[in-house]
């Protein structure tokens, strides 16, 4: 490399195609232009030159493409804990040999020397904005992160003292996987590491694991993938087998995009993407969502019960047939589930996937606040066009959104969070691949587990309540119906099919069948309905939004003060009733 001494072009507007050639002084010959030590990078995906200053400031990512760089332990330490927060553990851990593995010492002794690092992974007490949280970070640098004796000692050990000082675990996983010079001793690392996590989840406490580029092997298959929540960089590449072993043994060619972050979201497999310069939020956000406060309250004010009690008193028009609360319910001006997650609760997380196939897009799931306690919020998704309702399957969950959604209902079971379902779909779909997958198991799976979770669950018809895909997420401490919803065992058109054998007789059954909300109330189907004065639409969303808020509060009250035995108890006795 030639030395320079101010020969170069700075770059203007940080455009490396700005930077001019570089002459070689002497003979006056022209030489290719060479790039100033340590000034510029090069981007391994577009190929373009990056000023480095402008990487570090882009959350050391590349900003012409887009992809991120690797981060360094230091670094990564910046960027998510609080300055000066971090407390390192266990860094006078022996290395050994298990295999007598020729040149293993001298190997790790260099590594050592030239990254700064004690093993592949450093642990520690950090603060993320003021939440005191355990934190393990990979470092690919070290033997590309290899998980050996020392790097599984170090995790376990860390995982073991969260336990005991009942604190959240956050790990930054990036790994080649097993480390090969270890052998069999690199292999129980796996079983360890996750016997250490799991008494970690069975004390009640949160772990958060952010998959970075690249997470393989091993470390894929133990704790990178047991996350209560499981982040990841866009673009990470993550997986079991490598690529091009996959390829070999099956002889094909794998799809674009494969093991990428937006591969597995895709898949069921992570929660969610998160940008770097949202990471440290998005991790302080989830960390308070998880702390358990025994002493919940809910705010009800006199005012409040006035103003609401007017609300349910005001006349509604009662005259319209049961036909046309069919076609109401059926509108595609009405709020969705999102709509009322984000209308009701504050700071709305959505997270994804069933953790096994696919993220059903017709189930939606996360986590919100209300009154400053954290509720879990699940629903039925359509959507507001052609476009969006394809997307969504108009509402139809795939058995994979049944697991995704019984998936929260136990993590908010395990961390003590109400569960707010909202019912909104035609019925669960029915095809070969949903018969292939198991609809039928997976409807059933739902209706016996939610019958013995252990937190208040509230279900609200805000749309169509079609069939055991409404019931799915309907067995609640109590069920509401907005006025102009329906709840049936299955459409007016297929019960008019079925015992009349004609459709067009959808009117007279939707009479016929009792699904309306005043009907349901009548029959002891469901406890509460709320009033729609006018159909709900976007105009008066906040009003009546303002009244299930209120509801909800008073429900939670009630429920929140019970014992988890006397509301699964409670759940129980309501469905013995009908």
């Amino acid at each position: 490399m030639l030395k320079f001494k101010k020969t170069y072009i700075s770059m203007a507007q940080n455009d490396s195609s700005k930077v001019g050639k570089v002459l070689k002084r002497g003979k006056g010959k022209e030489e290719q232009p060479q790039v100033p030590e340590g000034l510029w990078i090069k981007c391994d995906k577009c190929g373009e030159l990056l000023y480095k200053e402008d990487v570090k400031n882009n959350n050391y990512s590349c900003y012409k493409c887009g992809k991120y760089f690797r981060l360094n332990t230091r670094r990564r330490i910046r960027m998510v804990a609080d300055a000066n927060s971090f407390e390192i553990w266990d860094i006078d851990l022996e290395n050994k040999n298990p295999l007598d593995f020729p040149n293993y010492e001298e190997q790790i002794k260099a590594v050592k020397e030239k990254t700064k690092l004690d093993e592949a992974v450093t642990t520690g007490k950090a603060k993320i904005h003021g939440e005191d949280v355990v934190i393990g970070i990979c470092d690919a640098r070290f033997l590309m992160g290899s998980m050996g004796q020392v790097v599984g000692e170090k995790i376990a050990r860390a995982v073991e003292r969260a336990t005991k000082e009942r604190l959240p675990v956050v790990i930054f996983t990036c790994s080649g996987g097993a480390r090969m010079q270890e052998g069999m001793v690199s292999l129980m690392q796996m079983a360890k590491t996750s016997a250490a996590l799991k008494r970690h989840s069975d004390a009640g406490l949160l772990y958060i694991s952010v998959l970075t580029d690249p997470t393989t092997g091993g470390v894929t298959a133990s704790f990178a993938m047991l996350g209560d929540i499981i982040l990841a960089e866009p673009g990470a590449l993550v997986g079991f087998a490598g690529a091009r072993v996959i390829e070999q043994t099956i002889g094909q060619k794998l799809p674009e995009g494969f093991q990428r972050a937006e591969f597995l979201l895709e898949h069921g497999l992570i929660d969610k993407i998160v940008e770097r310069e949202d990471l440290k939020d998005t991790l302080h956000k989830l960390i308070v969502m998880h702390k358990i406060d025994e002493n919940v309250s809910w705010n009800i004010s006199n005012t409040e019960k006035s103003l609401f009690r007017a609300f349910q008193e005001d006349n509604s028009d009662n005259d319209i047939t049961a036909w046309e609360r069919v076609q109401t319910a059926r509108m595609a001006s009405r709020p969705t589930a999102l709509d009322y997650a984000n209308e009701i609760f504050t700071d709305f997380i959505e997270l994804h996937g069933d953790r096994a196939f696919r993220d059903d897009s017709a189930i939606i799931a996360g986590i919100a606040m209300l009154d400053g306690n954290p509720v879990t919020v699940i629903g039925q998704q359509k959507g507001r066009n052609t476009k969006e309702n394809i997307l969504r399957n108009f509402g139809m969950p795939y058995p994979e959104g049944y697991r995704k959604a019984l998936r929260f209902m136990k993590q908010a079971e395990k961390f003590n969070r109400p569960i707010i379902n909202f019912i909104d779909t035609p019925g669960a779909f029915c095809g070969v691949e949903a018969e292939e997958r198991g609809q039928g198991e997976a409807i059933a799976r739902n209706l016996m587990e939610m019958a013995g979770i252990k937190v208040p669950i509230l279900s609200i018809v805000i749309g169509e309540g079609g069939s055991g895909g409404a019931l799915a997420l309907g067995v609640g401490n109590e069920v509401w119906m907005l006025e102009n919803t329906i709840y049936a065992v299955l459409s007016p058109e297929g019960f008019a099919s079925i015992l009349w054998k004609d459709g067009k007789r959808a009117d007279e059954a939707a009479d016929v069948m009792k699904i309306t909300a005043a009907d349901l109330k009548r029959l002891g189907i469901i406890e509460k309905i709320i009033p729609e004065k006018e159909p709900v639409c976007e105009a008066n969303l906040a009003v009546i939004s303002d009244y299930i808020r209120f509801e909800m509060r008073c429900f939670l009250q009630k429920l929140t003060t019970m014992t988890p035995e006397q509301i699964v108890n409670h759940r129980y006795d309501r469905f013995r009733r009908i």
